[in-house]
């Protein structure tokens, strides 16, 4: 019996290192979640994310009620209306005194024309001296005249744009206001982040949503990440960008084989995770690192993989 008992154990182990399910580390799938909060307080007057959807990035999936907010912007868009009834069109003014100055260079080009004859005829003894007196007097005054219609012109116009310039000092705050309004109405619609699969909802339409409530989690399923950890000893033996081969259960004794990479190998030690029951393997110090691994439909987040490096 003794003898018998030998060859047993030897095809016993033999069958058990056969198998080519031991792999080189082990672990569980993970995705880089995405938790999308509200941007906006009030209620979801819309909201048609459920668990397990498929949703595309910048994709609309909900409302939040922004009545006030839009309420808010047609007050602050009506008051910029207002500034331009209380500002002054200096046309009509202005046109009345450029009128009066076109007149007034019309009669000074007459009298310096008549100036002119005058002199000659003075010179000619033809008229008196006191004609061009007269007609010196009245070029004088009306020059005089032209200077101060000049000024009164110059000053209508500075005083109108100066009121209308401290009208209009007012539109550039309330144009500020009605962006500050878009912007946070714009926040009131919720917008997909990233394309993926709904993991998990946590609000209903109906209810009242705050700024930083988280609303639902996304995460992209095409590809999942396998996250395991090796010993120091493993570590020369792997390099980023490096494919390997991952396994998962397929059957009772069956193994599913997918091709993933090496995208993340930790740059600190750490101890072996608690998942690992005997003290003597917890003591030891392992690395972690993560594997990127298409997916196909059948892998699913938390789920059990082993990985072969060679």
């Amino acid at each position: 019996m003794k003898y018998l008992f030998i060859p047993i154990v030897i095809i016993f182990f033999a069958a058990c290192s056969g198998n080519g399910t031991e792999g080189d580390a082990s672990g569980n799938f993970e995705a880089d979640e995405v938790i999308v909060s509200a941007q906006q307080s009030g209620q979801l007057l819309s909201f048609t994310v459920k668990e397990g959807d498929t949703l595309h990035k910048d994709a609309v999936v909900g409302q939040i009620d922004v009545t006030g907010l839009v309420l808010q912007k047609e007050q602050a868009e009506a008051s910029i209306e207002a500034l331009r009834g209380r500002t002054t069109d200096p046309s009509p003014q202005l046109l009345l005194v450029r009128r009066q100055l076109a007149v007034q260079e019309s009669q000074l080009a007459q009298l310096l024309h008549e100036q002119k004859r005058t002199e000659n005829l003075v010179k000619a003894d033809a008229a008196t001296p006191k004609q061009l007196d007269d007609i010196n007097a009245q070029v004088d005054q009306l020059q005089k005249q032209l200077i101060v219609t000049r000024q009164q012109l110059t000053v209508n116009e500075t005083n109108v744009a100066n009121q209308n310039r401290s009208v209009m000092s007012e539109k550039s705050p309330l144009e500020k206001s009605v962006a500050r309004y878009q912007d946070q109405i714009s926040k009131g619609q919720i917008i997909n982040p990233q394309t993926g699969t709904v993991l998990a909802r946590y609000a209903l339409q109906g209810e009242m949503a705050t700024v930083g409530r988280a609303l639902y989690k996304i995460a992209d399923m095409d590809t999942l990440l396998l996250k395991a950890y090796i010993t120091g000893a493993q570590l020369p033996e792997i390099r980023l960008g490096q494919q390997v081969k991952v396994l998962i259960d397929a059957g009772k004794e069956e193994y599913k084989t997918y091709t993933g990479t090496i995208s993340y190998i930790s740059g600190k030690s750490e101890f072996t995770p608690k998942t690992i029951q005997t003290k003597e393997e917890r003591a030891n110090l392992v690395y972690a690192i993560k594997i990127r691994v298409p997916n196909d439909g059948y892998l699913k987040i938390g789920m059990f993989a082993i990985a072969k490096f060679h």
